[in-house]
């Protein structure tokens, strides 16, 4: 029987396996170790406000606006027993950037990753010199698992089935082979770089031998995670703790037609008018993307199903009170919010605002948390929550969230705002290779308020401004002028300079906008 068949077979079994009385390769056995298990699954381009508990009476009240009329009862049931975000922030909301500073605790700058990563930009691939959250919990006895879009590694001509070519022949080239040496420490690989064809999926593995799948990718993903839970075949000394990451593709586009979702999350939403399913106040439902609308929430519908196939898994197995589990995502997407086709990459709360649920049983207190919780935060915070703190790099930009998350303690220090980022194309070489990036834009969300200033490439002059207030405005449908809010105006740029300097932004090093950004 196939690697996969094998898996198939036990989910045919309603998902349950009995466990084995002793302890060894390719039995699952519950782990005995004290560190927790770590598991974070990351869907692709899912904004925060699809997940059906925000239109619940007990979560509602959390969040300003909306929430989306979907359907995704295993969520509904984690988050009563998670710590629930309602502001957790993407503050380069793009695949790579995103996935950079999640795995380094560091912004786009330092973690060599500022911009989206194909073929035209070389220059842009997660450093090899850095230490990752992989890296570490690697050095401190865990395995590490890597299934799913990875998207952090330039495309080179490195393709393991046709030696000195890409691995996709179309220009630019967006899909990559992560070799071994560029891993960080993940010695379970089940990966590709980016792939935008939901039900034809394919993965290269640890070995570097490639799998072309003909079933929705999702549910591929989930088979493979809960058979290296499993260990059927020794994927993992289960001696160790571990740490895994699934990062799904969906909901990410295409989301227009049964090729791109599963026909029974379809059928939720099919006979659905676009006013039904486009709820938000700030939406263009003239937009032809409207019609994404119930592909859309039907991949979210469906990655709501593995997601609770995945934790059912953990159940049976005995792990779940030795594992943390987070759900999130990258950056979310506008879907016709703001008439605007752009799906990410803009300083709008249906990019930058992401799911964020982390359930750590017996640990933390399941509660909706208010906190400003940027990209760089996770990995010093999962590491501290794993008692790791130690460990963490001088480096990392993040801040480390975990004493304040198991006790409460130390609120008054929490961080008044986020930095929000977007990198355009920069200089490019004779052979027309882009070599460095531009920081077009820069700007702080708070709790109340949105402010991002943006420049003119050449004059490096303000160009255009981006102020709301979002509780008087949750949709952002009003932009305000900075110069009839004088004390906002202040605090906020106030905030966007020590943010600047913190991460050691190119605005700050170059001091842009000096005459209105107070650097100091």
């Amino acid at each position: 029987m196939s690697y996969l068949n094998k898996t198939v077979s036990y989910l045919g079994m309603i998902g349950l396996i009995p466990l084995v009385s002793c302890g060894g390769k390719g039995q699952a056995v519950p782990n005995e170790q004290s560190a927790p298990n770590v598991i974070y699954v990351f869907p692709d381009q899912m904004r925060n406000s699809a997940m059906e508990f925000w239109s619940s009476e007990k979560y509602a009240p959390h969040i300003r606006y909306k929430g989306d009329p979907v359907i995704t009862p295993n969520l509904n049931k984690f988050a009563d027993e998670a710590v629930v975000f309602s502001s957790a922030y993407s503050n380069t909301p793009l695949s790579s950037p995103h996935r950079g500073s999640l795995l380094t605790g560091m912004y786009p700058n330092q973690s060599g990753v500022p911009l989206n990563i194909n073929s035209t930009r070389p220059f842009n691939s997660l450093r090899d010199d850095v230490t990752t959250i992989s890296d570490l919990y690697s050095q401190n006895g865990y395995n590490c698992a890597y299934i799913g879009k990875y998207h952090l590694d330039a495309p080179t001509p490195n393709d393991p089935g046709n030696p000195g070519h890409y691995v996709e022949e179309r220009d630019p080239v967006w899909d990559a082979y992560t070799p071994p040496e560029k891993r960080h420490s993940f010695d379970f690989w089940y990966s590709y770089g980016t792939f935008d064809v939901h039900k034809k999926p394919h993965y290269w593995d640890t070995a570097g031998r490639k799998h072309e799948i003909r079933e929705w990718s999702p549910k591929h993903e989930t088979d493979i995670a809960i058979d290296y839970l499993i260990n059927s075949k020794g994927q993992r000394d289960s001696s160790k703790p571990f740490f895994m990451m699934i990062s799904m593709n969906p909901p990410h586009h295409p989301y227009s037609s049964l090729d791109d979702c599963m026909e029974e999350d379809y059928n939720l939403y099919k006979d659905k008018t676009l006013g039904e399913l486009l709820i938000r106040d700030n939406v263009d439902t003239t937009m032809a993307k409207a019609a994404s609308a119930p592909y859309y929430f039907a991949q979210v519908t469906g990655v709501d199903r593995e997601f609770g196939r995945l934790l059912k898994a953990l159940d049976s197995l005995g792990l779940t009170d030795n594992t943390i589990v987070v759900f999130a995502s990258d950056h979310g997407e506008t879907l016709c919010s703001q008439g605007i086709d752009d799906p990410k990459n803009s300083p709008y709360a249906e990019s930058t605002d992401i799911p964020f649920l982390i359930r750590y049983p017996g640990k933390l207190k399941p509660r909706v948390e208010e906190l400003i919780l940027s990209t760089p935060d996770i990995m010093p915070t999962l590491l501290g929550l794993s008692g790791l703190e130690k460990r963490i790099p001088r480096n990392v930009q993040g801040e480390n969230f975990a004493p304040y998350l198991l006790t409460g303690e130390n609120a008054s220090s929490l961080p008044k705002s986020a930095l929000y980022i977007r990198n355009l194309d920069g200089a490019k070489d004779e052979n027309g290779k882009v070599i460095s990036y531009f920081p077009e834009t820069r700007g702080v969300k708070t709790d109340r308020y949105t402010l991002a200033l943006t420049i003119n490439k050449e004059t490096r002059k303000l160009k255009e401004v981006y102020f709301f207030d979002n509780l008087a405005d949750p949709y952002q449908l009003n932009n305000l002028k900075p110069d009839d809010y004088p004390a906002v105006k202040e605090q906020l740029l106030n905030e966007l300079a020590g943010q600047l300097k913190k991460t050691d932004d190119p605005w700050y090093n170059e001091k842009i906008l000096a005459g209105m950004i107070p650097y100091y």
